[in-house]
């Protein structure tokens, strides 16, 4: 399973990287029985954000480090080289780019976005 990450280079572009989760077999939750975990992190804030069909970020950074949940709807995000990706549900992306030039954000198809965030420390 992999996730994605949305960061800034040495240059202030953003650029995606694919990266994978790295899980162990552990006893998470005694007495039940092991399963796959991966590392876990440190988070400080939590929420549920709802963008609108048709919504649009335009250019902007990541205003603190985060996860994303896509949980319905499409994300596309557009860097400034042109690429683009579609997030559908399930899909997750950490964002990074705080800095540099950033990325568009838009949410394309005829469903609203619903995200889960979590903020990150910096």
């Amino acid at each position: 399973m992999d996730y994605t990450r949305l960061y800034s280079d040495a240059a202030g572009e953003s650029r995606f990287e694919d990266k994978p989760f790295d899980f162990q077999y552990i006893q998470y939750a005694p007495p039940t029985p092991s399963f796959q975990v991966s590392q876990l992190s440190p988070a400080t804030h939590w929420g549920v954000l709802l963008l609108p069909t048709g919504w649009d970020g335009g250019l902007h950074s990541v205003p603190n480090r985060q996860v994303y949940f896509v949980l319905s709807g499409i994300l596309e995000v557009e860097l400034t080289n042109g690429e683009k990706r579609r997030f559908r549900p399930g899909s997750i992306v950490l964002g990074e780019d705080t800095t540099g030039k950033g990325h568009k954000t838009r949410v394309v198809g005829d469903e609203d976005l619903v995200l889960a965030t979590v903020h990150l420390p910096v």
